[in-house]
């Protein structure tokens, strides 16, 4: 841990914030952020939580780095070819800031892990890239009354939306049928790559926001964003009240 001056000048920007200061840094460091998925989109997330000094950081993801991810998945460099996603990752981060605890898991997401791990931390991140995973997110998420922040990216399009649960729209209230598995195909087409980078600095940024307790949150709307057109758009959504994961009927 660094001491105190140093601290001050490394979070020097932040401080000068009104509504951060010395207070919301403290929160700051003490918030817990789970990161499930450490490619396209969760290099940023990696990047930008750890740089804030968000004290705990839990990065989850079963895959190794390949050459082809090296386009859009910008916290792997060309000599962390072969290495696991999760022990690239820890290494940038602890580069960045040596004072925040990075905890790894190095295994897939799965109904009888998820409640286990999601427990302990404030604010989970969903950059998966598979609908199963993202439905598993979603419920396990609404159980243990976890907000968290989806996204999800195709090509030159994004989306993202903020959920705390029974108090905003799930993203099962949004899309309510799980595809077939087959389909997460879907999410392997082509992809320009700053796409998720741009997608995963909104989803960082609901997450700081959060833990400060500042600003408005994606709740109840689901932003899309097309990097082509320089088009984005907020679409408003309400909870469904006959959704089968949030509602109470």
């Amino acid at each position: 841990m660094e001491n105190e001056a140093t601290l001050k000048e490394r979070y020097a920007r932040h401080l000068m914030l009104d509504d951060v200061g010395q207070e919301g840094q403290d929160k700051l460091s003490s918030g817990r952020v789970l990161i499930i998925g450490a490619g396209g989109l969760g290099s940023p997330v990696c990047l930008y939580l750890s740089a804030a000094g968000v004290g705990r950081i839990g990065i989850l993801d079963f895959d190794t780095v390949e050459i082809s991810n090296l386009q859009r998945q910008v916290i792997h460099y060309t000599s962390d070819v072969g290495k696991s996603k999760i022990s690239s990752a820890q290494a940038k981060m602890s580069n960045i800031n040596p004072n925040v605890k990075i905890d790894t898991y190095f295994e897939k997401l799965t109904e009888s892990n998820a409640a286990d791990i999601l427990q302990n931390y404030d604010f989970i991140i969903d950059a998966t890239d598979n609908f199963t995973g993202k439905f598993l997110i979603n419920r396990i998420c609404v159980g243990l009354n976890k907000p968290f922040s989806h996204a999800g990216v195709l090509k030159y399009r994004g989306q993202t939306m903020t959920v705390i649960p029974h108090k905003s729209a799930c993203f099962s209230c949004v899309f309510s049928e799980q595809p077939s598995s087959e389909l997460d195909s879907y999410f392997r087409a082509g992809l320009f790559g700053v796409t998720p980078g741009i997608i995963g600095c909104i989803q960082a940024s609901e997450a700081i926001k959060y833990i400060l307790g500042i600003g408005d949150l994606l709740l109840d709307s689901l932003l899309t964003m097309d990097i082509k057109t320089m088009s984005f758009r907020k679409v408003a959504i309400k909870p469904n009240p006959h959704c089968n994961v949030c509602s109470n009927s």
